[in-house]
């Protein structure tokens, strides 16, 4: 967690709470990347996490301040999309749902490895995907909690436009997300991880 990464996470933060769709659904939608900011920021010294587990944070908590910016459902780019590839959605809600599953992928597994909590590949892919699995299904319940406690703001904030099968194709997306994470970042995260286990090894 970098100057760079401080000046891009502020910068998007900022902009996405001026003149933002809905004030709570802004909220809502951006809480999830302040609490990692201030999780990361009280760890940072304890455990530091490896350039991509950070770089793919960011990317998260971009998405989320966009999303709470126009909403799920009005995303410019995607609305574009929608026009342009005869689509029956704005599907940003789809990117959020499959980046839910990817970034605590590798978040996940920094976290096992480092903790040799699991040696066994298999198993430790498999404990990914579930945990990824569990947190995209505690999103949902959340969801359905803002729907009970507030209606106004739950069409905002569900973003289902329409769609009967939303919150399982969100939960799919998250699975495949998180596939996706182990099966094409594992070489570069094994050497970031043992780089950074190398340099925290006490010298002498």
């Amino acid at each position: 967690m970098n100057k760079t990464w401080l000046v891009i996470f502020f910068s998007v933060l900022i902009w996405s709470c001026i003149n933002p769709k809905d004030y709570l659904t802004w909220l809502l939608e951006t809480a999830p990347a302040m609490a990692a900011f201030i999780v990361l920021l009280a760890t940072r010294q304890r455990f530091p996490l490896t350039a991509l587990a950070y770089s793919l944070i960011l990317f998260l908590s971009l998405i989320l301040m966009i999303g709470g910016h126009y909403t799920y459902a009005e995303v410019p780019l995607f609305d574009w999309i929608k026009i342009e590839f005869n689509q029956d959605r704005n599907n940003f809600d789809k990117l959020g749902h499959f980046a839910q599953g990817f970034v605590p992928a590798i978040l996940a597994r920094e976290i096992i490895i480092r903790n040799n909590v699991l040696n066994n590949t298999n198993w430790l892919n498999f404990f990914v995907i579930c945990i990824c699995l569990a947190i995209s299904a505690f999103y949902e319940l959340i969801e359905w909690w803002v729907a009970i406690i507030s209606k106004e703001a739950a069409e905002s904030f569900l973003g289902t436009q329409g769609y009967i099968w939303d919150t399982q194709s969100d939960m799919a997306f998250a699975l495949v997300g998180a596939m996706a994470a182990l099966v094409t970042l594992k070489r570069t995260h094994d050497r970031q991880i043992s780089e950074l286990m190398a340099k925290r090894q006490p010298s002498g």
